[in-house]
C-alpha cells in the first residue's frame, strides 16, 4: 500500500514538474580546527549545508567567501567548486545532497553501483553513493515551478552559484533536513514514503525562500521594481475587463501579492486594487453613455463579477448609482 502511494506521489510530481526531487544522502559531521578538510569539492547534486553549531567559512567559486554562524543554511548548486574552513573550536554540520531525476530507476541503478571512494568523511567531501550525472542538468528553479510559487528563472538567479537562506523559511528548512536525515538512518514503517513526502515539502519551502531572495534583490534594485510595476500596470490595463485579480497581476511579474502591493503604491500613489477599480469604473462610465446597453451587461464588460458588486463600487467611487449617472449624462 505504501509503495503504491509513493509511486502515485512520484508520478504526480513527475507530470507537474517533469522531474522528481530525491535526496541522495544526509551526512552529519563534527569537525574541529585540527581536522584535515578537502582543499576543494564539487558534486553532481545540490548540496544543502546546515550549521548546527560553531562558525565556518565557505569559499564558493564565483561567490566569494561566506561566513556562516550557528543556525545558518546555504545551498550550493551542482558542479560548483567550494571548500570549508573551520573558524571555531568545533563545528557541527549537517549536509543534505539532493537533486532531480526524470526516472527513479536511474537513481536505483546508481545506488546499486555501490559506494564511492569518498567514504572517509574526514579526508573527503560529498555523498558516499554514486550520483547520476543527469542530476546536474536540472536547475532548482525549473523544478520549483511546479509548486506555482511564481518563481522566476531569470539569468540573474540561475547564475548565482549558491544562496544563503534567510527569513521565516530558514528554520523550517533546517528542521526538514533534520527529519529527512533521521528517517534515512532508521528502518521505520513506510520510510521511503515519508522521505519522499518530506523532500517535496523541502522543495516547496526552498521555493518560498528563493522567491523571498528574488524580491529582496528587487527591493535593493529600485530600477528593477519600477520596471516590474510598469509591466504589471500594462498587464492590468490590457486585462482589467477580464476580471483579473491583484494576485494574478503580482504573479505575472513573479512577486508576492504583499510586496507587489507595496511597490505598486510607491510607484503610482494608489493600491493595485484601487487602480483596477478606477479602470473598471472609467470603462463603465463610457459604456453608460450608450443608452442601449443594459447596466447588467456593462458590469460584466467592465470586469465586475456581478451587477451587485458593480453597483456598490460605482456608488462608492462616483457618489451615485450607474442609472443615476446615465440619466445625468443624458440630460
Amino acid at each position: 500500500m505504501a509503495n503504491k502511494l509513493l509511486s502515485a506521489i512520484e508520478d504526480d510530481v513527475l507530470m507537474s514538474a517533469g522531474s522528481v526531487p530525491v535526496v541522495i544522502e544526509g551526512i552529519e559531521h563534527i569537525y574541529d580546527t585540527k581536522d584535515s578538510l578537502p582543499s576543494e569539492s564539487s558534486h553532481n547534486s545540490h548540496e544543502l549545508l546546515y550549521l548546527r553549531d560553531g562558525k565556518i567559512e565557505v569559499s564558493v567559486e564565483g561567490g566569494g567567501k561566506i561566513t556562516l554562524g550557528k543556525g545558518s543554511t546555504i545551498v550550493i548548486r551542482p558542479l560548483v567548486k567550494h571548500r570549508l574552513m573551520i573558524k571555531s573550536n568545533k563545528a557541527e554540520i549537517l549536509n543534505l545532497y539532493f537533486g532531480f531525476i526524470h526516472d527513479t530507476k536511474e537513481l536505483s541503478a546508481a545506488r546499486e553501483g555501490g559506494r564511492t571512494a569518498s567514504a572517509d568523511k574526514k579526508s573527503s567531501a560529498g555523498p558516499s553513493v554514486a550520483i547520476p550525472g543527469s542530476m546536474a542538468r536540472i536547475s532548482l528553479e525549473s523544478f520549483l515551478k511546479f509548486a506555482d510559487m511564481g518563481l522566476t528563472e531569470d539569468n540573474e538567479m540561475v547564475s548565482q552559484p549558491c544562496f544563503v537562506l534567510t527569513g521565516a523559511e530558514k528554520a523550517e528548512i533546517s528542521l526538514l533536513a533534520e527529519r529527512i536525515v533521521s528517517e534515512m538512518s532508521d528502518n521505520r514503517y513506510s520510510k521511503e514514503l515519508m522521505i519522499q513526502t518530506l523532500t517535496v515539502e523541502l522543495m516547496i519551502n526552498l521555493s518560498r525562500a528563493m522567491r523571498n531572495e528574488w524580491e529582496e534583490n528587487i527591493r535593493v534594485k529600485t530600477g528593477k521594481a519600477k520596471e516590474l510595476v510598469a509591466i504589471a500596470r500594462q498587464y492590468m490595463d490590457d486585462n482589467f475587463d477580464q476580471g483579473i485579480t491583484v494576485a494574478q497581476a503580482a504573479q505575472y511579474v513573479f512577486l508576492s501579492q504583499g510586496y507587489f502591493t507595496r511597490a505598486f503604491r510607491d510607484e503610482t500613489g494608489m493600491s493595485p486594487m484601487n487602480y483596477l477599480m478606477k479602470k473598471r469604473i472609467e470603462r463603465a462610465c463610457l459604456l453608460l453613455e450608450n443608452n442601449e446597453i443594459k447596466v447588467s451587461a456593462i458590469s460584466l464588460q467592465s470586469g465586475f463579477s456581478s451587477p451587485q458588486r458593480f453597483n456598490v463600487a460605482f456608488r462608492k467611487l462616483m457618489g451615485m448609482t450607474p442609472m443615476e449617472y446615465r440619466k445625468l449624462h443624458l440630460k
